[in-house]
């Protein structure tokens, strides 16, 4: 599984800042999510940003294989 969050950011004109303040998640957290698509969100992390945004989960990450 990888995260999709810098694409979600992207889409939407959003700043790692933003997304953090937003959704009230910690920084350290955020900008991890923001950078490396291979740090997933917690099931807390991941409930906070799509209640924010109202999203579905499948908008921040998705199942991929491992050797790819």
């Amino acid at each position: 599984m990888r995260n999709r969050v810098q694409h979600f950011l992207a889409e939407r004109q959003l700043t790692p800042y933003r997304f953090i303040k937003d959704t009230g998640i910690a920084p350290t957290t955020g900008y991890k999510l923001a950078k490396d698509p291979n740090h997933l969100p917690s099931i807390t992390v991941l409930k906070l940003i799509c209640d924010c945004y109202k999203v579905q989960p499948g908008e921040i990450i998705f199942w991929t294989e491992e050797n790819a």
